[in-house]
């Protein structure tokens, strides 16, 4: 099955801000949770599913896709209404994450602040941990 890109997403690495500890591995903005429902609207797809594989000059980047049901290993956040699940393999370098989606003149895209990740490529679309 060929692989569909959603959307693309940039990655910032937190410092100088406590994160608060949620029950959910990722946390959603509202901007993430509208741009998710309308990405969703009228397709049979139930969510998106966020995954992580080796790419770039940092060593890992995020992959958004659409999900038509949850695998065996995937955890599933839900927040107002959307659903969004998480690879077995990008579980533990998403905790405390927070997912938000973001519009400039130039582009739009989901961008994930995350707390773990120790270092960023210039571009802003790997990370390493």
């Amino acid at each position: 099955m060929a692989t569909r890109v959603v959307a693309t997403a940039t990655v910032r690495a937190v410092t100088g801000r406590k994160l608060i500890a949620t029950r959910a591995a990722l946390t959603l903005t509202p901007a993430a949770v509208q741009r998710i429902k309308s990405l969703l609207q009228g397709k049979p797809e139930i969510g998106l599913k966020v995954g992580v594989r080796q790419r770039g000059c940092n060593g890992l980047s995020y992959t958004l896709d659409y999900a038509s049901t949850k695998d065996k290993l995937d955890e599933e956040v839900v927040q107002d209404g959307v659903k969004v699940f998480i690879d077995k393999k990008a579980q533990l370098s998403l905790l405390g994450t927070e997912m938000d989606f973001v519009e400039s003149k130039l582009t739009s895209e989901f961008v994930f602040n995350n707390p773990n990740i120790k270092g960023t490529c210039g571009c802003g679309e790997s990370f390493s941990m």
